[in-house]
């Protein structure tokens, strides 16, 4: 039976930040002449770049076993995989827009979209009259004359409101998401290097959301500070040279700093240093 567990990258928007988490993780790609099947430093794997839909179909009929999709093509798909990760990279929601002026409730209209069956779904769930009109790229631009509104994916919205279109409803949050096939998951070996796989890249996505901090802390404050640390778990507290106090350090939110380190002088920490953490795992 062959082991080598087969890798799909997705091309496109989302390939520059899967790439940086791969390498960030220490796994290489290396790009030669057949630029769609780069060289992977990982043994026992064997990577390939496709359309994110196509990763997403080829995990489902299991010519791959591991591989990057957005969440709104595996949904729209309506296919059957395993969802290891999300990596929040690349967040869009997919939603429906159209002039101001349109009443969705106003009678039958068309709606153009790529997204046949998630609007589809919405449109029954919502009670509305509305026609698919079938797009391949560039939604935004079939009304007025080619369609009433459209559902499209968006990260800020920007694309839409130029087009003069305007947001009325989300039908889905979508991001970067680590799926494997449910038939790799039954080979044991397999299932222990994807779930390898899926711990490092994890890691290195739980250390971008914190950092290391220190400080210097008088032995009579100690308590103090360590009570207004949030970290992970106890932190490392270490008596400096000379027996005057403690080093204190911990892995925190990066978002908590600016409220953190005025909370740690306050408390009596002095000398506070901030770290950059490249992986965490728990």
């Amino acid at each position: 039976m062959d082991s080598t567990i087969r890798l799909g990258l997705p091309k496109g928007r989302m390939q520059e930040e899967v790439l940086e988490l791969l390498h960030d993780a220490g796994i290489r790609l290396t790009f030669g002449r057949r630029g769609y099947r780069p060289h992977i430093s990982l043994d026992g794997f064997d990577a390939k770049l496709l359309k994110p839909q196509n990763v997403a179909e080829m995990l489902h009929v299991g010519s791959r076993d591991l591989g990057f999709a957005g969440a709104d093509w595996v949904a729209e798909l309506g296919l059957d995989l395993v969802e290891l990760m999300d990596t929040r990279l690349d967040p869009v929601r997919i939603v429906a827009a159209a002039d101001p002026a349109f009443d969705p409730k106003g009678g039958r209209f068309r709606v153009a979209t790529e997204y046949q069956r998630l609007t589809e779904a919405w449109l029954a769930e919502e009670g509305y009259d509305g026609r698919v009109v079938r797009t391949f790229g560039a939604t935004e631009v079939f009304p007025p004359e080619d369609a009433d509104c459209v559902v499209d994916n968006t990260a800020t919205g920007e694309t839409l409101r130029a087009n003069g279109l305007h947001i009325f409803a989300t039908l889905m949050q979508s991001s970067t998401r680590l799926y494997a096939s449910p038939a790799a998951l039954e080979d044991p070996a397999k299932r222990r290097e994807i779930e390898n796989f899926a711990m490092v890249c994890k890691s290195v996505l739980d250390a971008r959301r914190r950092v290391m901090i220190e400080a210097n802390v008088p032995a009579d404050r100690l308590d103090a500070v360590v009570a207004v640390l949030p970290g992970m778990g106890s932190p490392t507290v270490a008596t400096l040279a000379g027996g005057v106090g403690y080093a204190v350090k911990a892995a925190v939110a990066r978002s908590e700093l600016p409220t953190l380190i005025p909370k740690i002088k306050e408390a009596g920490g002095s000398d506070i240093v901030v770290f950059q953490l490249a992986q965490i795992v728990g």
